[in-house]
């Protein structure tokens, strides 16, 4: 009994001390044990205070003026630099676009069998690089040479000119033709022509550059995949999304650059045609500057045919001829660039013919005549990325025709199965 009571008493001693977890009434409970007293309530889970959650501030009126003054500079500094370094960059656009033009091509070759044997893909690179640069310098040598012949001619012309405008403008008086002549003969012809000339010269060095790039591009090309799989953090999901947005901008290119060549070839050789008919000196010329100005879009066949009849005028000298010669190039430009031009392309493009004129007119202030040139495709590449992208979505209906910019986003995920709304979820 005295055992026992002391041995109890020894107890009731320790147990605090020993395990201080089992204790209830506002103390914790020890994870190591269970409670085995004679208190069956069941213990309740202790849960962690609650943070209170602060009210996110808006953005000032000082952090948005700080902001919108720094998108404004960043826009200038870009702005300032595709300026500044718009050789280099039209060149290397002009090299992007012949690689895509000329890439599935080299595909398909490097694919063939001549008998047992297969075209190694680095002999058929090289025999690209080679084809694309005597292309490139046979065209820019039409090219200069058409320049030069028109330079020249336009030179003997010069005097005449003045005197044949203003006999446009004789049914409006003495006075209007007086003034007509004063001010043609005003203009300092040959210091256009000057600029025209240094602006042809360099375009022989522009076609180097584009070879140099070309052949680069040819040399990196076996490890594309590898370097966009890398870029897109190893998400190999990622990666074939992005190369088949890379696909799709250069077939939807391709396939305008290619359709144009064809148009603006048959509509150069028709002038070419028309212009041999009225015995003018610079055929070859109209015809030349015919092909090249209708990859101008809308405003290029309009240039061409009103300096075509400028010079039928100039050198014929009677207004029944040009009259003549004018509408027969227009009924060209019209059916080549209205109805066959279009039935062509069919819906390959969907581009905004508003939108086509501001890229026109914003490539042409940054980049001159190449950014002209090179307006559309850097527009469809635009369009194409930006219908990808949910916050630039936007901007890419604008610039589309129908307002779809895009039927391939809702295809490409139900591919990758996920639903654009989602995400992936």
């Amino acid at each position: 009994m005295g055992l026992h009571s002391g041995r109890s008493a020894v107890g009731s001693d320790l147990a605090p001390q020993a395990r201080p977890g089992n204790l209830r009434d506002g103390l914790e409970i020890g994870p190591d044990r269970p409670h085995s007293g004679g208190d069956d309530r069941p213990t309740r889970p202790v849960t962690p205070p609650v943070e209170p959650r602060l009210p996110q501030a808006e953005p000032r009126p000082r952090d948005r003026l700080q902001t919108g003054a720094l998108i404004v500079i960043a826009g200038a500094v870009i702005l300032f630099l595709l300026v500044e370094a718009r050789f280099l960059l039209t060149s290397l656009a002009v090299a992007i676009i012949v690689f895509s033009l000329t890439s599935d091509a080299i595909n398909y070759i490097s694919r063939m069998r001549i008998g047992p044997l297969r075209v190694p893909n680095w002999l058929a690179s090289i025999a690209a690089v080679v084809l694309i640069s005597t292309g490139l310098f046979m065209l820019s040598s039409l090219v200069l040479s058409q320049i030069n012949t028109v330079l020249s001619t336009t030179l003997t012309y010069t005097e005449r000119a003045p005197g044949a405008v203003a006999d446009l403008f004789a049914w409006m008086g003495p006075e209007v033709e007086t003034a007509i002549q004063n001010a043609m003969g005003s203009v300092n012809v040959s210091g256009y022509l000057r600029t025209v000339a240094g602006q042809a010269g360099g375009l022989m060095q522009g076609t180097v550059l584009v070879i140099l790039f070309v052949g680069f591009l040819f040399a990196e090309r076996l490890w594309f995949d590898v370097k966009l799989t890398s870029l897109m953090g190893g998400d190999a999901e990622r990666a074939a999304r992005a190369q088949r947005i890379i696909g799709t901008i250069m077939h939807r290119v391709n396939y305008y650059l290619l359709v144009k060549t064809v148009v603006s070839a048959v509509t150069g050789l028709m002038a070419y045609g028309v212009s041999v008919l009225f015995g003018l000196d610079l055929a070859v010329a109209i015809g030349v500057l015919t092909f090249v100005l209708n990859y101008i879009p809308n405003v290029g066949s309009i240039v061409a045919t009103v300096l075509a009849t400028l010079v039928t005028y100039v050198q014929l000298g009677e207004p029944a001829a040009t009259i003549g010669y004018f509408f027969a190039l227009f009924a060209i430009q019209f059916v080549n660039g209205n109805v066959i031009d279009p039935w062509l392309m069919g819906k390959t493009l969907r581009l905004s013919t508003f939108g086509i004129i501001v890229s026109l007119a914003f490539w042409g202030a940054v980049w001159g005549i190449a950014g002209m040139f090179l307006s559309v495709p850097i527009m469809v590449a635009v369009m194409i990325v930006c219908s990808h992208v949910p916050g630039l979505r936007p901007v890419a209906v604008l610039l589309s025709r129908e307002g779809l910019p895009e039927e391939e986003p809702l295809s490409l995920d139900r591919a990758a199965g996920r639903t654009p709304a989602t995400g992936g979820r």
